[in-house]
């Protein structure tokens, strides 16, 4: 644990993490000064926290105070190439994120899980699991929890399951969790890696980056752009896998799933004894399946814990059916492999709201499935030109201004055995604070109907 009394920390981004790297050093005694260049009308709670702290702020720009400081710490919503990151860089000051900054002061044993598809949901299985099983875990991260938030609570026998996303992995510099999983690696925030798919590869390698042979890196041997030769050739791997058989990890047999570790079979659960329906979260169960083998949790609890575990708000959440016209709300979907995935979910015709920030989507992965299962697109958002230019000729396809007016529609338009599914592909932050938000809209408009 590092001595921070009387330091004097900077931190950008006023929102969740920078509030909780706020609290923290202020806990820990040291000088926090938080600094957002937003709007203080879409913060104004986070600035009321940051007052009963009495932690010092400002809002609307970043002044000449930021650079006054011992180090900086970056909320992951902050570009690296944002002019106040730069020119800290350029006055030698050093930046983190705030993962790395709570990682200083965390106790406990770091499971790290990254990816751009299935983080949440793995993330929240993985805590279940755990917890079911008798280990004490708490779950923050990208998740909604900050982890500067938990940091001092997780005691040195328990366990913290990260939601890790490549903003939080940006500026890490000496993160070093026990357990790492890289779920998948697929083309998303390009807009924030110069569109350079290596750029986004490179920082969620990043998770084990200080990891070494006391440590374990779980990964997809199914997936293209995950790296086979991965460099750190002393971390312990372990790999899961939808196709193929592994000696070291799970994999998928017909209905089976397998634990293998040397070659020899030491854990095996049928798919039926999995709450979660589809590929994509078996795939989700064998990453954690290979976590709790490592931490030895009892197999009897592990396949209790798999049938037992709720779902995820937000991932392909049932949230009501009229007129036999089922509602889902996919809003965690803020890329083309997750919609690749949503609609491969649904076997009757959908209506697809579509649509948001775009973060350099390239629709062509979804396109088959469109002209196969998609009835009608509602686009939404900032990139609606770019939805309606690319799927009008494939599809019908119609501008909404809203989500409420996209419920509006649908509930007019949608017939029984049909499905309006919200899976945008893209951020939300053109017209809500955060997908969360998306979805309790969609939510509150489907529940008003």
């Amino acid at each position: 644990m590092k001595n921070i009394s009387g330091k004097k920390i900077s931190i950008i981004g006023a929102v969740r993490s920078g509030l909780g790297a706020a609290k923290l050093a202020k806990k820990l005694g040291a000088i926090p000064f938080v600094s957002d260049s937003g709007s203080k009308d879409k913060i104004a709670h986070n600035l009321a926290a940051l007052d009963s702290e009495a932690i010092e702020y400002e809002i609307g720009s970043h002044s000449e105070r930021v650079f006054d400081c011992d180090f900086i710490i970056t909320s992951p919503g902050v570009p690296s190439d944002s002019p106040v990151l730069i020119t800290a860089a350029q006055k030698g000051i050093n930046v983190i994120s705030e993962l790395e900054f709570a990682s200083y002061f965390c106790k406990g044993t770091i499971i790290s899980i990254t990816g751009s598809n299935g983080k949440t949901t793995t993330t929240s299985l993985c805590a279940h699991l755990l917890n079911e099983g008798g280990l004490k875990t708490y779950m923050a991260g990208n998740i909604g929890i900050a982890f500067s938030d938990i940091a001092l609570d997780v005691k040195e026998n328990e366990f913290v399951a990260l939601e890790t996303s490549s903003f939080q992995l940006d500026h890490v510099q000496t993160f070093k969790p026990k357990i790492a999983a890289i779920l998948n690696i697929t083309p998303d925030h390009l807009d924030r890696y110069d569109h350079d798919i290596q750029n986004y590869i490179n920082s969620k390698l990043n998770v084990f980056k200080n990891q070494d042979s006391s440590d374990y890196l779980i990964l997809n041997s199914d997936n293209p752009m995950t790296p086979k030769d991965i460099e750190n050739n002393s971390v312990n791997k372990f790999y899961f896998s939808l196709n193929q058989t592994v000696e070291n990890g799970a994999y998928l047999d017909n209905d089976k799933i397998i634990f293998k570790r040397n070659g020899t079979e030491e854990f095996s659960c049928m798919t039926s004894d999995i709450s979660l329906r589809g590929e994509h979260n078996y795939a989700n169960a064998m990453a954690v399946i290979i976590i709790a083998q490592l931490l030895k949790v009892d197999p009897q609890k592990i396949k209790s814990a798999l049938g037992s575990f709720p779902g995820v708000e937000h991932r392909l959440e049932f949230v009501r059916e009229i007129n036999g016209v089922k509602y889902i709300n996919d809003s965690k979907a803020t890329n083309v492999d997750s919609v690749w995935y949503a609609l491969r979910s649904f076997n009757d015709p959908i209506f697809l709201i579509l649509g948001g920030k775009d973060k350099g989507n390239d629709y062509n992965q979804i396109k088959d499935l469109v002209v196969k299962r998609v009835k009608k697109i509602y686009a939404i958002g900032s990139s609606a030109d770019k939805v309606f230019n690319f799927f009008h000729q494939l599809t019908k396809v119609e501008i909404k201004p809203s989500l409420e007016e996209c419920i509006s529609a649908a509930n007019r338009e949608a017939r029984e055995h049909e499905v309006v599914l919200l899976s945008p592909a893209c951020a939300s932050f053109d017209m809500f604070n955060d997908y969360e938000h998306r979805g309790r809209v969609f939510k509150e408009a489907v529940n008003n109907l």
